[in-house]
């Protein structure tokens, strides 16, 4: 997925109220940027960090910057856009490039459960395939990215619901897209949100399916590259 603007660099002011960060441009002017990441953020929202920014001209939007990444500037990038991952593997998906799941028809935010949309339902290849996506950011030891950053009920929730989906007979995978590229495997953060954790060893048990991948990350792009081996 190409960003649909090039992004521009900067430094990070301060990350508050969730969704908005102050920012200084490399030509001295602080401006406002919207965040879409709801969670903690944690160890990626540091005063004077490296951003890439999203420039917009859109008269509809309140802000004129959208924050994309961390630059670690030691080659390394955090994708901090949680609304980025399900639009990198819906196009891996439609194209046929994701190992284990391939099939016919994908739909995206298709209705299901108790009244929420499953990220992916892929279908026309025996039974159908609900796919959930969580975005995963956070590093706390070298090379591990784990999930989540904050407690998440709404997680909890969506393991519930592909767990009902089993019941049923179809197919439900919890996949796990690390937007860093400084991690080589994937654990949950049992110590953040044990109920997360719990909820997770439940669906495993249901015969819910856990798989991870990883991403290229640059300025001008975010790509699903390799899998990556669960830790749990």
């Amino acid at each position: 997925m190409q960003f649909a603007t090039p992004l521009i660099p900067a430094r990070l002011i301060r990350r508050y109220k969730r969704f908005l960060a102050d920012i200084r441009l490399e030509d001295g002017q602080e401006v406002t940027a919207h965040c879409a990441n709801p969670g903690s953020m944690m160890g990626l929202a540091e005063e004077g960090m490296k951003v890439w920014v999203e420039p917009n001209d859109d008269p509809k939007k309140k802000l004129n910057y959208g924050w994309r990444l961390v630059d670690h500037e030691n080659g390394h990038f955090t994708g901090v856009d949680t609304s980025v991952p399900n639009r990198a593997l819906k196009a891996a998906l439609m194209a046929g490039e994701v190992p284990g799941l391939v099939a016919p028809m994908v739909r995206a935010e298709v209705l299901y459960g108790a009244n929420s949309r499953v990220d992916f339902l892929l279908s026309g290849a025996g039974a159908d395939t609900y796919v959930e996506v969580k975005s995963v950011t956070l590093c706390r030891e070298a090379g591990l990215a784990e999930f989540p950053d904050a407690k998440t009920a709404r997680g909890l929730k969506h393991l519930e619901e592909l767990s009902a989906m089993v019941e049923q007979g179809h197919r439900a995978v919890m996949l796990y897209l690390v937007q860093r590229t400084d991690c080589d495997r994937v654990s949950i953060a049992a110590d953040i949100d044990p109920a997360y954790a719990e909820g997770l060893i439940c669906a495993r048990t249901a015969g819910v399916e856990i798989t991870c991948f990883g991403c290229s990350i640059s300025p001008q792009e975010i790509t699903l590259s390799r899998a990556l081996p669960f830790i749990g």
